[in-house]
């Protein structure tokens, strides 16, 4: 009987230490892997804020792994490999490189995209209503902003007949955005200059030469991660050669381009954050639409204009959300 009530009293405690145990077994902290071509600090930091907004608090109640590749195209499948190996929720990647290279590696982890290019025409997503697969997020569609920059480099620069594009021709977003803004300036009856950049070592100074040489009005820098790394030096070029540039991306324009209109950065890095709030409660990525962004900025560096011999006419500068002075 005494054996029996010992054995009882064992099986008892060793059935509360498990129940207890259990009790205390803490709660999985989703992983987020930030994966950006270019040392994309100021999106990961929005980012970083949208969470906060939602009441994610790093090392908290979520983790992030943020991950570059710092404009070298041949680094990204290995950073994948790493988030994926990390065992990662979630995949928030803000370059199309990325986005499509990590859609080729996963087809189960959730891809968050904050993209500048049209996802639909590059066939990353079957539509923005219904993205399917595991890839959803933000996008600005580029086929109506190519139409409006070139306007607004026209009437900067009345007298414009011929522009200069800036792009790299081996990526497919810069090549679909190229296209659209010859369709573009067709209408407005300009003509274009092709000036393509190339790796591993573009030479921008020879670009701008042709530029010049060619006798361009003005450039557009059509944004990816290759010319974002070198912002600074087309800005400081197109400053040397007096040529006008109108840019896709703010930042430019703070480093020293002279025009940008372009989609409120900030706010599509931070509403990427929604997203993957969305889908840690259970939404899966092809039932979350693709959202476009609402609000565009139209920015002026006037320190700029001053250094190219440019007066921006009262009225455009007017519509200005930004003039950097």
């Amino acid at each position: 009987m005494k054996q029996k009530l010992i054995l009882t009293t064992v099986i008892s405690l060793l059935l509360t230490h498990c129940v207890t145990a259990h009790a205390q077994q803490p709660t999985k902290v989703p992983r987020i892997g930030f994966l950006s071509s270019s040392d994309n600090r100021f999106a990961f930091d929005r980012f970083h804020e949208g969470l906060r907004e939602l009441g994610y608090v790093e090392g908290k109640n979520i983790m992030i792994d943020f991950r570059t590749a710092e404009a070298k195209r041949e680094r990204l499948p290995s950073l994948i490999r790493e988030l994926i190996d990390l065992k990662v929720d979630i995949i928030v990647s803000t370059a199309q490189p990325a986005i499509e290279d990590a859609k080729q590696a996963t087809k189960t982890i959730p891809i968050v995209m904050i993209a500048t290019f049209d996802p639909v025409e590059t066939g990353v997503i079957d539509s923005l209503a219904r993205p399917g697969g595991n890839i959803t997020g933000v996008s600005t569609l580029q086929r109506e902003l190519s139409g409006k920059r070139l306007e607004i480099l026209t009437e900067v620069i009345p007298k414009a007949s011929r522009v200069g594009l800036l792009w790299e021709p081996k990526s497919r977003g810069p090549v679909i955005s190229f296209k659209q803004y010859e369709s573009a300036a067709r209408a407005l009856k300009l003509s274009t200059q092709s000036l393509e950049v190339h790796q591993p070592n573009p030479d921008f100074g020879v670009l701008f030469s042709n530029a010049a040489k060619g006798r361009a009005d003005g450039i557009v820098v059509i944004a990816n991660s290759l010319l974002h790394q070198h912002q600074k030096t087309i800005a400081n070029l197109a400053i040397k050669h007096r040529l006008p540039s109108i840019n896709e991306r703010s930042d430019y324009v703070d480093a020293g381009g002279l025009l940008s209109y372009a989609a409120n950065d900030a706010a599509r890095y931070r509403r990427a954050a929604y997203y993957v709030d969305r889908i840690l409660k259970g939404t899966k990525p092809a039932d979350l639409p693709v959202e476009q962004p609402t609000k565009f900025d139209f920015v002026v560096n006037l320190k700029t204009a001053k250094q190219i011999g440019l007066t921006i006419p009262p009225n455009v500068l007017a519509r200005a959300d930004k003039v950097i002075r």
